[in-house]
């Protein structure tokens, strides 16, 4: 039994629309395929809501129709519980957004919704802006966990032109960054119940631990040192890297570290990522937390739901 926390799905419009993998299309062939390795449960979901992640000129991911956005959640709603129990959704929205604050906190009242996906930065900002205290306001006392995806087009983008560059270098640079940023403006001192999760093992956060203490310091910081408060933040493992694993161990703890494969659209094989687990040396109960328990915790999957989706 596993819970994969990082999962992506896109409508068939969508797919017609836009140059997207048809792996985000192939429901039937992830959970299939998720189910012969034993993840039984993908909490899944989309960093653009409507919108995609590969370059459209002209495409605003932040200028959705309000009736785009509720009919693409009305379809992963329905998506939900077409695969009961082997699916659970995110809620997209935009921090900035006043609407979209609103309507992600309606949605969550759904059973079928049980986190939140939002971009690490907004069209260039990261969340530090207060801007967002509405948002987080509203996802600390729903309880949902905040999944802090990449943008299409993250910080610094435009310097770096090839789609691979972005894609593998650029976005794992903004998650460090969003993070960073959040924790540096005190988010965490304002919000302590905050569930949030960096991706992609958190990025290069757990290389920078004692430097962000320093930044910390340097800037006249109240509260608990950075370092600390890292160990509040949830990463999953979604990453091919196996010292980057091993460093979020250390920095983050086994506590809150979630399974995760990025998977649609991520081709790396589902064998590979769990391999990955094995070979981090964990104890019994480490290694269930990570593939099991901790998301369990976090998104409040009863068991009774999981042995339904096996």
């Amino acid at each position: 039994m596993t819970i994969d926390v990082h999962g992506h799905v896109t409508p068939p419009e969508l797919l017609k629309k836009f140059p997207m993998p048809p792996s985000l299309g192939d429901i039937d062939g992830m959970v299939a395929r998720k189910a012969a390795l034993g993840i039984t449960t993908t909490v899944v979901g989309s960093p653009v809501g409507y919108g995609t992640m590969l370059p459209v000129p002209g495409m605003d991911n932040y200028a959705q129709p309000a009736d785009s956005l509720a009919r693409f959640h009305e379809w992963v709603g329905e998506t939900v519980r077409d695969k009961a129990g082997a699916l659970t959704g995110y809620v997209y929205a935009n921090p900035f957004s006043a609407d979209d604050v609103t309507r992600a906190a309606e949605l969550l009242r759904y059973q079928e919704f049980t986190g939140l996906i939002v971009n690490s930065s907004v069209r260039g900002e990261f969340l530090d802006d207060d801007r967002t205290d509405d948002f987080f306001a509203m996802a600390e006392e729903s309880g949902a966990p905040v999944l802090l995806h990449p943008p299409a087009m993250p910080v610094a983008a435009d310097a770096m032109k090839k789609v691979g560059a972005i894609e593998h270098v650029v976005r794992p640079c903004d998650i460090t960054m969003g993070v960073a940023a959040i924790l540096l403006a005190g988010r965490l001192q304002r919000f302590p119940d905050l569930k949030l999760i960096a991706p992609n093992a958190g990025g290069a956060l757990a290389l920078l631990r004692e430097k962000l203490d320093m930044a910390a310091r340097r800037d006249g910081l109240e509260g608990p040192p950075i370092s600390e408060q890292l160990r509040m933040i949830y990463v999953d493992t979604a990453t091919p890297s196996l010292p980057a694993l091993r460093a979020a161990l250390e920095v983050f703890g086994p506590e809150r570290l979630l399974f995760g494969t990025d998977s649609p659209p991520l081709a790396t094989p589902l064998d590979a990522a769990l391999a990955a687990i094995d070979r981090l040396g964990l104890s019994t109960v480490d290694r269930e937390r990570i593939l099991v328990g901790n998301a369990q915790d976090l998104f409040g999957l009863a068991p009774t739901e999981l042995r339904r989706a096996s």
